[in-house]
């Protein structure tokens, strides 16, 4: 698939009440529509129900169409194609009905190619992409500087936080509605719905669950703007800590 782009029609395509109640309804109304990529992540997924839990249309990019297939129970409509290989004007075309674009994708630290494409140069055609979406939101789930500094990295880990980090001062500088997450090391625990959110956190861990439901949080408060949050396992319902950041449309 390397080269082209699919924009396939949504698995889901008949419309929900939902769906059907956001169409007529002004922008950052009740339901925005929401766009993941990383939709088949871990992060990603959990996510995706949650929104789709409260009647939010959510879509999605997949590579293969195994990934489209394990999605259909979550009700989301995955569009099928190569983020690597997508050009600007491809994303666009992705994100021309979407309130809200959340991007989780990532390589995890993984060969630095992989990094360079996905964390960084991907990440920098979608903001491209939104800012030529009127009235959309970009909200980027990155990692906190401090993850892994108590372990000896390989050359792919250091090139992945500094890929991350220039990714990040990138993103801040174009003129889009931005928000960036910062979460601690990410563990499979069940969630607690408590956490620590703000400008600067501790490193420690904090379950992806959590994760995911402090992204939904951004993604229903559109007031929160241009901020960067640090996440991290704390005594604060989600709901609370999200709204201590929201300002006043």
């Amino acid at each position: 698939m390397k080269g082209t782009i699919i924009i396939s029609k949504p698995i889901h395509s008949a419309p929900t009440p939902a769906d059907e109640q956001s169409s007529s309804a002004p922008k950052h109304a009740v339901h925005p529509r929401v766009f993941i990529f990383g939709i088949s992540g871990r992060v990603g997924r959990l996510l995706a129900t949650r929104l789709r839990g409260q009647g939010v249309p959510v879509s999605g990019l997949v590579r293969t169409p195994q990934q489209a297939v394990s999605l259909e129970g979550a009700e989301v409509s995955p569009l099928l194609g190569d983020l690597g290989a997508a050009t600007t004007d491809d994303l666009r075309a992705m994100l021309r009905d979407c309130d809200v674009v959340v991007y989780a994708a990532g390589s995890n630290a993984g060969p630095q190619r992989v990094t360079d494409d996905i964390d960084l140069a991907a990440l920098g055609r979608v903001a491209k992409a939104v800012e030529r979406t009127p009235g959309a939101r970009l909200i980027l789930l990155s990692v906190l500087p401090e993850a892994w500094r108590e372990r000896a990295l390989s050359d792919d880990e250091e090139h992945y936080f500094a890929a991350k980090k220039r990714a990040e001062v990138s993103l801040t500088r174009q003129d889009i509605d931005w928000v960036i997450l910062r979460p601690s090391l990410l563990t499979d625990d069940a969630g607690t719905g408590e956490v620590s959110l703000g400008p600067a956190e501790e490193h420690g861990e904090i379950p992806r669950e959590d994760v995911a439901a402090v992204l939904e949080a951004l993604v229903l408060e559109p007031s929160i703007s241009r901020q960067i949050l640090e996440l991290n396992e704390g005594q604060t319902p989600v709901a609370e800590a999200v709204r201590g950041f929201a300002g006043e449309l």
